[in-house]
């Protein structure tokens, strides 16, 4: 196989879409996420931003056409902003679309330069609008930044989708009133299943909400609409006709979005997880601090297509179950 042949895997998806990470660290501490207490990596082992640069040019080469970063939250990152600014060239000449995914408590200091830099839409994460929820889901009082931000990446010409986790008993008595704030300020919102990866304080199973019951509920209240919209993630959209706004539902444990999968994902160390669903991956960095990191970056990439499986094997389906993955999500990128 050429080296800069495009990325088709074993089953003949083409993979398209790249989610980089360029920190696992955060500064929120989300309950589902990962403990109060997280160790987060040394930063010698994070990859630098020349690094990940170059990694990203490697991957549009192979046609990746559509690039997401990601954290933890990447805008904790010193000077991310460079990069943002660096692969922002790239629209345009192999890139669709750059984008980004964000807690949005940071967003405010950023909105212009990242629409500047020719992003044009990203996704904020955001659980619940009442602040006293939000202090003891995300173990930090940073509601009024998050709002602030979103308002800022409105300001600078952002699209903004709002990304929800359906929490049972924490959040699922305001995901109605979470959708019609979202649409009545003109923002996308999609609804996300909570997903199995590294250990937490609570068990999951607790708060696991199916979405098909979240779906059945927002039947009884809204016409939910099948919708053709397509983003090139896993979501399934909805118009609502009530509201005039779009819902997105990614429901990997109710409904597995396998089998059209064009995703693949970069840790910050440079460690490439062939699905975020299991343990299969291949070591960018140490190919890119190789002899010969071109070559050892197209060998490696290859391999990447060889092993990513056919599907993930997410499952909640019993009180104190350990989580299908050791690592957590922030780890993975998000």
């Amino acid at each position: 196989m050429s080296s800069k042949a495009p990325l088709v895997d074993q089953f003949a998806r083409r993979i398209s879409y790249l989610r980089l990470s360029v920190t696992d660290r955060c500064d929120l501490r989300c309950a589902y996420c990962m403990p109060e207490r997280q160790v987060f990596l040394p930063r010698a082992d994070v990859l630098s931003l020349e690094e990940l640069h170059e990694l990203s040019l490697g991957f549009i080469e192979r046609g990746i056409t559509k690039l997401r970063l990601t954290g933890g939250e990447p805008l904790v990152r010193r000077d991310v902003i460079e990069l943002v600014k660096a692969l922002g060239r790239r629209i345009g000449a192999g890139l669709d679309e750059l984008t980004m995914t964000t807690n949005g408590t940071r967003l405010a200091d950023f909105a212009d330069d990242i629409a500047a830099a020719g992003v044009r839409r990203i996704n904020v994460s955001l659980d619940t609008l009442d602040r006293d929820r939000f202090t003891r889901l995300a173990r930090r009082d940073s509601l009024p930044q998050v709002l602030e931000g979103i308002a800022a990446a409105r300001e600078a010409g952002l699209a903004v989708k709002i990304n929800t986790v359906a929490l049972k008993g924490i959040n699922e008595d305001e995901i109605p009133d979470l959708v019609a704030w979202a649409h009545g300020q003109g923002l996308d919102i999609t609804l996300i299943e909570v997903m199995p990866l590294g250990e937490v304080e609570e068990d999951r199973f607790d708060h696991y909400l199916p979405l098909s019951a979240v779906r059945d509920r927002l039947d009884k209240r809204w016409a939910l609409t099948p919708s053709g919209h397509r983003t090139g993630g896993p979501a399934r959209y909805f118009d609502i006709a009530e509201t005039g706004g779009r819902l997105g539902l990614i429901t990997p444990l109710t409904n597995n979005f396998c089998e059209g999968c064009n995703r693949i994902r970069v840790t910050a160390t440079g460690q490439l997880y062939a699905c975020l669903g299991g343990n299969e991956r291949v070591d960018l960095r140490a190919a890119l601090r190789s002899d010969r990191p071109e070559e050892a970056l197209g060998e490696a990439l290859d391999l990447a297509m060889r092993i990513k499986p056919e599907r993930h094997h997410f499952a909640i389906d019993r009180p104190g179950a350990a989580p299908a993955l050791a690592r957590h999500m922030s780890t993975t990128g998000g």
